[in-house]
């Protein structure tokens, strides 16, 4: 501001004749200078009043208020970048324990099921088994059964051809102890 002072002072005492307000430009001519200082004066003094006390709180404000909401938005982000952070965690956590919780349940699953099948492997084996034993009882009966009918067939076929042939009955003793040698010279010359 000081040196504004001075340099209206020393415009004012500078006593120049320019050639120039002649020519038709009155502002050059130094007989209009202390009007257009004053007047000057007058505007910027004016500006400077408008702006310092009106339009620089007003702009001062905007740009407090509008600090306010950026740093009320900044915590605002923090805190839910902390609560999405937390939030993550326990995400994961919850994760990692629904994972341990499936790893739990398909291995007892899989132990159930080996021991279901242990069991049930245990129970066919044990059908098998009283299957295999009923067969061979019945088998044995079965062939017992057979050797007993197979002996009276034979008996009966050797009583026909001894009355076809020699036209005569034989005693039913003498045909069964013959059948019965057969019988067992057989089962020596299958067991050889």
């Amino acid at each position: 501001m000081k040196k504004f002072f001075a340099l209206l002072t020393f415009l004012s005492t500078w006593e120049t004749n320019i050639h120039s307000a002649e020519a038709g430009m009155p502002q050059l001519d130094p007989e209009y200078w202390f009007s257009q200082i004053f007047w000057l004066i007058i505007v910027f003094i004016t500006i400077y009043i408008l702006i310092s006390k009106i339009f620089i709180p007003k702009i001062k404000g905007s740009i407090d208020m509008r600090e306010d909401k950026i740093r009320k938005d900044l915590e605002e982000a923090k805190t839910f970048k902390e609560q999405a952070e937390l939030k993550l965690k326990e995400y994961n956590s919850l994760m990692e324990t629904a994972k341990l919780d499936v790893k739990k349940i398909t291995s007892k699953s899989r132990q159930k099921l080996n021991e279901d099948m242990q069991i049930k492997k245990e129970q066919i084996q044990k059908k098998i088994d009283a299957e295999i034993s009923n067969a061979g009882i019945e088998i044995k009966k079965l062939k017992n059964d057979s050797f007993d009918k197979v002996n009276l067939i034979s008996q009966d076929i050797v009583s026909n051809l001894v009355k076809d042939i020699f036209g005569e009955d034989l005693n039913k003793s003498s045909i069964e102890a013959s059948v019965s040698q057969t019988i067992k010279e057989y089962e020596r010359d299958k067991q050889k």
